[in-house]
């Protein structure tokens, strides 16, 4: 796929989210941060149900560490893999209060330290919660880059990097949330709306489900 190809997607795509933003409910860095780690093998709706509950309680590393991990398991016992998350948001608290002044640190390495952050859910929170040029690439990301033909790779690490260097810098900071509401929403896995799809004419899947 050409330059010409990709600049033509992405302003299809911005033309019809001027403002994306992620699914999931947060007001704050840290609120964020919880919800992003919760989101792993999870629904941004199940996420979305457990702290809406959550957070009227506990919104802060203090408070959700207050209230151990015990406590925490009551409001995301709903959402999958809900007892080792709880580990590593107790743990992820302490390490906030103890070292980042109860802040979510704004590096990927200190982010990437934390207990329970991988490299795509640190992407996530310099993207979302900062407006760092990152390009987190989750199963949707994944998927919608290999088979259009934006950015191919075998591996996560390797799509993002391509996504980094083809996506054109005016892109950039919105591409994430573009190609994930784009491959939940019309790229679907098992079967591709492509009859629905906005960037069809440049999409370089060979199988396309056209009616």
């Amino acid at each position: 796929m050409n330059k010409e190809k990709r600049t033509a997607i992405y302003e299809t795509l911005r033309a019809r989210m001027p403002a994306p933003t992620t699914e999931l409910d947060y007001r704050t860095p840290f609120e964020l941060l919880i919800a992003v780690i919760l989101s792993a093998q999870a629904t941004d709706v199940g996420v979305n149900k457990a702290t809406a509950k959550l957070y009227p309680v506990a919104n802060t590393p203090a408070a959700i560490l207050a209230l151990g991990v015990d406590g925490l398991k009551t409001y995301i016992k709903t959402i999958g893999l809900f007892n080792a998350k709880a580990e590593n948001i107790i743990k992820t608290c302490r390490i906030l209060i103890e070292e980042h002044d109860s802040e979510v640190p704004r590096t990927r390495e200190a982010l990437e330290a934390l207990p329970g952050v991988g490299r795509k859910t640190a992407n996530v929170i310099l993207n979302t919660a900062f407006g760092e040029p990152t390009i987190a690439v989750d199963t949707h990301i994944f998927r919608v880059s290999n088979r259009t033909g934006i950015a191919k790779g075998k591996t996560p690490l390797e799509v993002e990097k391509r996504l980094v260097r083809l996506t054109p810098d005016e892109f950039k900071k919105d591409a994430h949330h573009w190609l994930i509401l784009h491959g939940r929403y019309i790229c679907k896995a098992r079967k591709p709306l492509c009859g629905e799809c906005p960037i069809i004419e440049w999409c370089e899947y060979r199988r396309k489900e056209l009616p």
